[in-house]
C-alpha cells in the first residue's frame, strides 16, 4: 500500500566523512514504519552525492532534495465478486397491481446521476431540483472545498523564495560629547535613508513541504468527497421524504376508509336495534370500534404534517413557505431495473469510502512531515540595499551594501519530542487504515442489506396484496350477512379489523419497496460521478 522513497550519501574511498543516518537528529533510533507502509512496493533509485561532484551540481542536487516518508498508494479493492453469500436472483417475485411488479437485478450496470428520475414522478424531480438549488448544506460544503483548495495553493508558495522590500528613514543627532559626528560633513544632525530588498529561501531538501502539500491536497480531496456525500445525502433524503409522505397519505386514506366502514356498520346496527334485531351491547361495541379507528387518525395526520415540514426545510424554505408538491403512492412508479455495480467499483463510487481513503493519504503524508522535522533544515538569505544621508546621494559610490548568508539547523535534543511525534503520526496512519477497512465493510454491508431487503419486500408485497384482497372479500360477505341477520356482530367486528389492518399493511409494503429501492441507489453511491459538473472538473484538471 505504501512505499518509502529512500536517500543516501556516498563518498570516495578513504574519505573521512561517513554517511549520516537517515533518522538522525535526536534521541534513540526511531521505530521503523509500519509493515503495511513499507512492504510490497519498490522505491525509486536512491539519490547519490559524491565529494567530487562540482559545486553547482551539488547545490542543485541539494535544492532538488528527496522526499522522506512513505509514498501513498490507493488501497486495492476487496477481492470479492459479489455482495451476498448466495448469487442474486434474476428478479424478485411479483404481485398484482402497479406496486407489485417484479424488479430485475442488472449486474455490472452503472447508476445514473439523476437516479430519482427512475420513479417517473414530475413533482419529485422538481422538488429535488429545488433542494439542490436552495438547500444551505451544499453551499457550505462548496465553501469548505474552496477553503481547502486555497490552503493547498498557499502551501505551494513555500516552494519559492520570499522577497520583501523595506524602506527606513530617520533623522538623527550625534552626541558630539561622546562620539564624533557620523556624517561626512561633521554636522551632528544627519539623515539616513535605507531602501533594501530581503530575500529568503528554505530549500525543501528532505521533502517536508512536498509532504505538507500532499497532506493538504488530500484534505482537499476529503472535502471534495464530503461535498459529494452532502449532495447524495440531500437527494436521498428528498426521495425518502417524498416516499414517506406518500406512505403516510396512504395510511391516512386507509384509516379514513376504515372509519367510513365502521360508520356504515354502526348505522346498520342502529337500524337493526330499532327493529329489535340487535342488542344494545352490539351497538355499544361498534361505537367503541368506531372511536378506536378515529383515534388512530390524528397521529397519522400529525406525522404527515411533520413530514411536510421536513421536505419544506430540505427545499431550503421556511415552514410558512410550504412546498407545492404533494406525493402519494399512485404518483410514484416502482423502478423495474435495478443496476448493481461491480464490488470493485463500489470503493470508487461511495463518497464515504473515498473520504476514508483521503484520510489515509493525509496520515501517510504526515509521517513524512514528522520524519523531515528531525532532519537538518537549511536556510538561505540575501539582502541588498543602499544607505545614504539624502535622496540625492542614494546612488553614489560607497552607499550600496549586500549580504549573503546560509544556515543549517539540526535538532540535537528536544526531550524526544520529535521522535514521539513521528511515532504518533505512524499510529495515526494505523488508525486511518483500520477506519478505511471499517468504512469499506460498512459500505458492502449497506448494499447487501438493501439487496436482501428488496427481495424480502417483494415477498411481503405479494403476501400483503393477497391478504388485502381476501380481507376485502370476507368483509363484504359478512356485511351482507349482517344486513340479512344471518351472522352475529362479533364476526363482522373481526372481519373489519382484519381488513383495516390488511389495508395498512399493503400501503406500508409498497412504501417499503420504494424506500429500499432508493436506499440501494444511495448505498451504491448515487451516480454522482456522472454529473456534468464533475465531468467538467475532470476535463479541466485540478
Amino acid at each position: 500500500m505504501i512505499r518509502v522513497r529512500g536517500f543516501r550519501w556516498s563518498f570516495p574511498s578513504g574519505d573521512a566523512l561517513s554517511p549520516p543516518p537517515a533518522m538522525s537528529g535526536e534521541g534513540p533510533p526511531a521505530t521503523p514504519l509500519p509493515e503495511a507502509a513499507t512492504q510490497g512496493v519498490d522505491g525509486p533509485p536512491a539519490r547519490t552525492m559524491t565529494a567530487g561532484t562540482p559545486l553547482a551540481l551539488s547545490a542543485l542536487s541539494m535544492l532538488a532534495g528527496c522526499t522522506v516518508g512513505p509514498d501513498f498508494k490507493t488501497p486495492d479493492p476487496p477481492a470479492v465478486s459479489g455482495y451476498t453469500a448466495k448469487p442474486l436472483p434474476v428478479q424478485t417475485v411479483s404481485a398484482s397491481g402497479p406496486g407489485g411488479i417484479a424488479q430485475h437485478f442488472v449486474p455490472n450496470e452503472d447508476i445514473p446521476a439523476d437516479w430519482w428520475h427512475l420513479f417517473h414522478s414530475e413533482p419529485l424531480d422538481t422538488l429535488v431540483k429545488q433542494a439542490l438549488a436552495a438547500n444551505p448544506n451544499l453551499p457550505a460544503a462548496q465553501a469548505a472545498l474552496r477553503q481547502a483548495q486555497e490552503n493547498v495553493a498557499a502551501q505551494r508558495g513555500y516552494y519559492y523564495p520570499t522577497a520583501s522590500a523595506e524602506l527606513n528613514a530617520s533623522r538623527n543627532l550625534t552626541p558630539t560629547a561622546s562620539i564624533s559626528p557620523a556624517s561626512a560633513t561633521g554636522n551632528p544632525y544627519y539623515s539616513l535613508i535605507t531602501p533594501q530588498l530581503n530575500i529568503s529561501f528554505v530549500p525543501d531538501v528532505f521533502g517536508a513541504n512536498r509532504r505538507a502539500v500532499e497532506s493538504l491536497q488530500a484534505q482537499a480531496d476529503n472535502q471534495r468527497f464530503m461535498l459529494e456525500a452532502t449532495w447524495l445525502t440531500l437527494t436521498s433524503n428528498v426521495v425518502a421524504g417524498a416516499i414517506q409522505e406518500a406512505s403516510l397519505r396512504g395510511q391516512v386514506a386507509a384509516t379514513e376508509d376504515a372509519i367510513t366502514v365502521e360508520t356504515d356498520l354502526l348505522a346498520i346496527l342502529r337500524r337493526q336495534q330499532a327493529l329489535g334485531q340487535t342488542a344494545g351491547a352490539d351497538v355499544a361495541a361498534q361505537e367503541a370500534a368506531l372511536a378506536q379507528a378515529q383515534l388512530t387518525l390524528p397521529p397519522l395526520q400529525k406525522q404527515l404534517a411533520l413530514q411536510r415540514d421536513a421536505l419544506t426545510a430540505l427545499a431550503g424554505r421556511y415552514p410558512s413557505q410550504e412546498i407545492e408538491q404533494t406525493f402519494d403512492l399512485t404518483g410514484l412508479e416502482m423502478p423495474m431495473d435495478l443496476p448493481v455495480s461491480l464490488p470493485s467499483e463500489l470503493v470508487k463510487q461511495r463518497p464515504d469510502v473515498r473520504q476514508a481513503e483521503a484520510n489515509l493519504h493525509i496520515a501517510s503524508a504526515d509521517i513524512g512531515q514528522a520524519i523531515a522535522a528531525r532532519l537538518p533544515q537549511i536556510t538561505l538569505t540575501a539582502q541588498v540595499g543602499n544607505s545614504a544621508n539624502s535622496v540625492s546621494n542614494m546612488f553614489t559610490p560607497g552607499t550600496n551594501f549586500w549580504t549573503l548568508a546560509g544556515g543549517l539547523t539540526q535538532p540535537v535534543f528536544e526531550g524526544f519530542t520529535l521522535l514521539h511525534k513521528q511515532r504518533a503520526a505512524q499510529a495515526q496512519f494505523d488508525q486511518a487504515s483500520a477506519q478505511y477497512r471499517g468504512t469499506v465493510l460498512t459500505a458492502f454491508q449497506n448494499v447487501a442489506d438493501s439487496l436482501r431487503a428488496l427481495q424480502s419486500d417483494a415477498d411481503a408485497m405479494k403476501a400483503a396484496v393477497a391478504s388485502e384482497r381476501a380481507a376485502a372479500r370476507s368483509l363484504e360477505i359478512v356485511r351482507r350477512q349482517l344486513a340479512l341477520g344471518q351472522i352475529a356482530y362479533l364476526g363482522v367486528l373481526n372481519a373489519q379489523n382484519t381488513y383495516a389492518q390488511a389495508r395498512l399493511s399493503l400501503v406500508q409494503a409498497e412504501a417499503a419497496r420504494l424506500a429500499d429501492t432508493a436506499a440501494l441507489f444511495q448505498a451504491l453511491g448515487g451516480g454522482w460521478w456522472h454529473r456534468e459538473d464533475v465531468q467538467l472538473a475532470k476535463a479541466s484538471g485540478p
